[in-house]
């Protein structure tokens, strides 16, 4: 009985090819909790909630799926109120996203809500920071932005690429912060070099969450994989960003989401699940400025169906047949064989931001902040010894040039 009740749950939940269905029977269920008529102003009336993992050593849970608002939250209010009704509390912002328009959305929305505040756990981060003043300044700011007197977990390096970032005078200004109750808790975020900083952080015993990269691609890699249980061990939260590691469509493609639509679900949704099957993972933080994609990945994760073991491998052996097409931030590499530009995977990510995840506007903006007299060079380098080097076997010089003429 209680597998037939597992399939009917899948049916309801997952066996939608088509949006529209999906989003019928979410909000079929939400209109019921929205507007709920006296007699039925129970428990049982609300929508299913986001179930929630404790965050490493911090003594909080949060909901597992996260909602990434790297988009003008300021013009679409309706995706912070529907994610709060399926219970995604975990609100992931930045100091530059949108311009701020992020944070002033999120501010807005508290505005005019300010009971939900304690029932949120918000993340921000101290965008292009350099200095500890840096970092307070951009701190201020969020906090006036959003209209809140404290942020649950901040970053005060966003982007961390190197370990030796994490001085001294930055763990005192953690700790002075935490005691004037701006912060709870502290951490940063790495797509560059994940591995070495991770590790590092794992010897530290003032960051109190991580958030790197991580997806079915990275979890193929044996010091990826060891950092994180580093971490893991070490109490440190760790929160999962870029899980679907998109690129554009190939035959390889094609093939994957015909296997996953097969099996009742997308396969984005397949790449949110293998994430959060992995239990060191607190929080999987997807970024959707799309309501339809908010209700397709919370679907993938109330369905309680396992991948199995086929369908691990099927996407093991879709990231080792397209590695070719996918940077892993392994960014030293690079930067030990062509010291001039400092930033080809800095690049590369703008680039796929641009080709797979339609950000054209934000790809545009990241890397004009790259050093002029290093853009300058980017198509002058010779990249061989790079290119022999990348695990990935990347076309490195192919993909600056391509770069150059897409975002420049």
């Amino acid at each position: 009985m209680e597998k037939k009740n597992a399939k009917i749950d899948r049916r309801n939940f997952l066996k939608t090819v088509g949006a529209a269905g999906l989003g019928s029977v979410l909000a079929s269920a939400e209109t019921n909790a929205a507007d709920p008529s006296p007699s039925t102003k129970t428990e049982e009336s609300k929508p299913p909630q986001v179930p929630k993992r404790k965050l490493g050593k911090t003594g909080v849970e949060v909901s597992c799926l996260a909602l990434g608002t790297i988009f003008n939250v300021l013009e679409n209010q309706i995706l912070l109120r529907k994610s709060l009704q399926w219970g995604v509390t975990y609100w992931d912002t930045a100091h530059g996203y949108t311009g701020g328009n992020s944070e002033l959305g999120i501010g807005k929305y508290l505005t005019k809500n300010p009971d939900v505040r304690k029932e949120l756990f918000i993340v921000s981060k101290a965008s292009g920071a350099r200095t500890v003043a840096d970092v307070e300044k951009r701190l201020q700011t969020s906090l006036k932005r959003m209209n809140t007197n404290y942020i649950d977990l901040y970053y005060g390096v966003h982007g961390l690429d190197d370990a030796a970032q994490l001085t001294n005078e930055l763990k005192k200004w953690a700790e002075d912060a935490k005691k004037r109750k701006l912060i709870r808790f502290f951490g940063f975020s790495t797509h560059d070099n994940m591995a070495e900083c991770l590790t590092a952080a794992a010897k530290l015993d003032w960051i109190d969450a991580v958030m790197p990269s991580y997806n079915f691609r990275l979890m193929q890699d044996d010091k990826m994989q060891a950092a994180i249980e580093a971490c893991h061990k070490a109490g440190i939260g760790l929160i999962a960003m870029k899980t679907q590691a998109k690129e554009i469509k190939t035959k390889e493609d094609k093939e994957l989401a015909e296997h996953f639509l097969q099996r009742g679900f997308t396969e984005g949704q397949a790449k949110v699940k293998i994430v959060l099957e992995d239990k060191r993972i607190s929080s999987a933080c997807v970024g959707r400025d799309n309501l339809t994609h908010l209700q397709l990945n919370i679907a993938a994760v109330l369905d309680k169906t396992k991948l199995t073991q086929a369908d691990m491998n099927v996407l093991k052996e879709y990231a080792q047949a397209t590695c070719s097409g996918y940077c892993a931030g392994c960014g030293y590499i690079c930067g030990s064989v062509v010291p001039d530009t400092p930033y080809v995977s800095k690049v590369m990510r703008y680039l796929m931001y641009y080709n797979s995840y339609g950000e054209q506007k934000e790809a545009r903006e990241l890397f004009t902040k790259i050093p002029q007299k290093v853009r300058d060079k980017l198509l002058s380098v010779d990249y061989s010894q790079a290119e022999a080097r990348c695990p990935q076997n990347l076309p490195i010089g192919r993909l600056m040039a391509e770069a150059v003429s897409k975002l420049a």
